[in-house]
């Protein structure tokens, strides 16, 4: 099964920095254990899919 890719680079790089800031960020003891659901966009990044925009029909990227 192959997932097709609905997020542009944009999309991705920004998924990629929050994701990032809210693992760091409760590595260093700044927020609460919450700060690990920046798994989530950190992943969606890194694939270049969210089933969230499949639902609802949007594509952030321009050549798929």
């Amino acid at each position: 099964m192959t997932v097709s890719r609905n997020m542009g680079l944009i999309d991705r790089g920004l998924r990629f920095v929050l994701g990032a800031a809210l693992i760091i960020a409760t590595l260093m003891g700044a927020i609460g254990i919450w700060g690990w659901v920046g798994l989530i966009p950190l992943a969606t990044a890194f694939i270049g899919f969210c089933p969230l925009y499949r639902i609802i029909g949007v594509k952030t990227c321009s050549d798929c």
